[in-house]
């Protein structure tokens, strides 16, 4: 069985365009018992207004139609390189005909009479290579990601990071971030909310470094009132507030060995039981723990129950430090630099190349919070239209001075700071506009600006003209689902 069959992807759609409506009946027979969905029209306006509304993967075009020639049908999707897979079939067959079908990104030109396995062999064939080369484009767009739900960077690690996070977030899989401390966990967490099925549903998060031992029963958990000094009402934990949706530990190599053990009976059944009830309760969520301190290290030294860890370590992710993500220091800076510079209606808009050297060269102990709190240092104590050294808050004014100056080349992708490229946004506080939005705007623009005219917009924009076809089929994904509400944090993040 086939996983067309099976129901794992949708049916490829086959659009026939056939003037011969005997001939539109052979060629569903000879396609009755493929995995396609397939329609059929008689005409060469009803074939161009199928494929503008609904394009399909693959079409069956007949060159000799009542009201226009077939070529017309096929250098309009090779003008505008729609993403079809189109098998040209005429009954007046010569080698100008085929040579015309081939120069306008025909993928095989047959002549009738047809026999079934020449079509379905021919057909297959046009519709593998045409998701083929769509499953390339859009690997090539991955590779190429520079923001990802709350992160920001271009980097190969973080490429990695991105596609990890993509496999795992529809799975109910248990994930366990690790990474050092500020390289942005909780933010790879709501990342995997965001990405799955519960993301409509709450993300309750939880620091188990920052609550006293004695009440962290109580917060994962819950209490009845009366349980314990304090406890004047019933009080719903962590595990019931995020019901249906995702639960986030961090930091749970800090957790009480005893609470491991209860930690564990719910990993396992979803059962708990709030401090001072008496009843166990049920719960479904989907569970995603962070540590900065080495798992493996923590199980050997007896600090972390062994049998939690394999029920927690499923998927692992592991968050690369600031240091060795090549390149996204620099685009960091800068987006946190025009990010604070809004808000406190600064005039800072780039980096002195000597900052730019020192901020690659340095170490970054404290990764991506570091390098947001010396921005956001820089643009509340200071005003003016570029960072200089002077203005890094200690200890880094005073590395940088004993710095030695780089000769090196820029490493690549290592700045656009100081480009010919225009600065989002101004000065006065002008307002910060999100990346998706002027990409959509700027698509939109583009393609009025020229018609309708698609490739020529893609040409002028720098992008495939797939991409904007992909790119309009997702606004229209999301215009859809943005009837329904979302929960989402609130807050800047890194």
């Amino acid at each position: 069985m086939t996983a067309f069959e099976q129901g794992s992807a949708p049916l490829p759609e086959v659009l026939i365009i056939e003037d011969s409506l005997t001939q539109g009946a052979i060629y569903r027979g000879y396609l009755r018992d493929q995995p396609y969905r397939v329609t059929h029209v008689a005409d060469g306006r009803s074939g161009m207004a199928a494929i503008k509304h609904h394009p399909p993967l693959a079409v069956l075009l007949d060159l000799q139609l009542p009201d226009m020639d077939g070529m017309e049908i096929l250098q309009h999707i090779h003008e505008r390189k729609m993403p079809i897979a189109v098998v040209a079939i005429t009954a007046h067959g010569s080698v100008d005909r085929a040579v015309d079908a081939m120069r306008y990104g025909a993928f095989d030109f047959m002549e009738k009479p047809l026999t079934q396995k020449r079509m379905l062999v021919t057909l297959r064939n046009a519709i593998e290579q045409r998701q083929m080369s769509s499953l390339v484009e859009r690997l090539r767009e991955d590779f190429q990601r520079e923001q990802y739900h709350g992160f920001i960077g271009a980097s190969l690690p973080m490429q990695a990071v991105y596609r990890i996070i993509d496999s795992a977030a529809p799975s109910r899989a248990t994930i366990f971030i690790t990474g050092e401390s500020g390289t942005g966990k909780e933010v790879c967490a709501q990342a995997i909310h965001q990405r799955s099925e519960r993301s409509r549903l709450p993300f309750i998060a939880i620091n188990c470094a920052a609550i006293p031992r004695d009440l962290m029963e109580s917060e994962i958990f819950g209490h009845v009132k009366g349980s314990f000094t304090g406890a004047t009402r019933d009080r719903a934990g962590a595990a019931q507030q995020a019901h249906g949706g995702t639960l986030f530990l961090d930091e749970i190599g800090e957790l009480d060995f005893d609470l491991q053990a209860k930690l564990l009976r719910f990993v396992q059944s979803g059962l708990f039981q709030p401090v001072g009830a008496t009843r166990e309760e049920k719960v479904d969520v989907r569970l995603v723990c962070a540590t900065n301190r080495d798992p493996f290290e923590q199980v050997a030294a007896g600090h972390f129950r062994e049998d939690l860890f394999y029920r927690l370590h499923v998927i692992p992710i592991h968050l690369p430090p600031l240091r060795e993500r090549d390149g996204d220091i620099l685009q960091l800076a800068q987006h946190f630099l025009l990010h604070y510079a809004s808000l406190e209606g600064k005039r800072l808009t780039a980096f002195e190349p000597e900052v730019e050297a020192f901020f690659v060269r340095y170490n970054w102990p404290g990764n991506v919070r570091q390098l947001q709190n010396v921005i956001q240092n820089v643009v509340v104590l200071h005003d003016a239209e570029r960072v200089t050294g002077e203005m890094l808050p200690a200890p880094l004014n005073e590395l940088i001075q004993h710095s030695a100056p780089s000769h090196e080349a820029p490493r690549p992708g290592a700045s656009r700071a100081g480009s010919s490229d225009p600065i989002i946004g101004g000065a006065g506080g002008a307002p910060i506009r999100r990346l998706k939005d002027i990409e959509r705007d700027a698509i939109e623009s583009a393609i009025d600006h020229f018609d309708g005219n698609i490739p020529q917009a893609a040409a002028a924009l720098g992008v495939s003209p797939s991409t904007i076809y992909r790119k309009r089929q997702t606004w229209d994904s999301e215009e859809t689902s943005s009837l329904y509400p979302q929960n989402s944090g609130q807050g800047f993040k890194p």
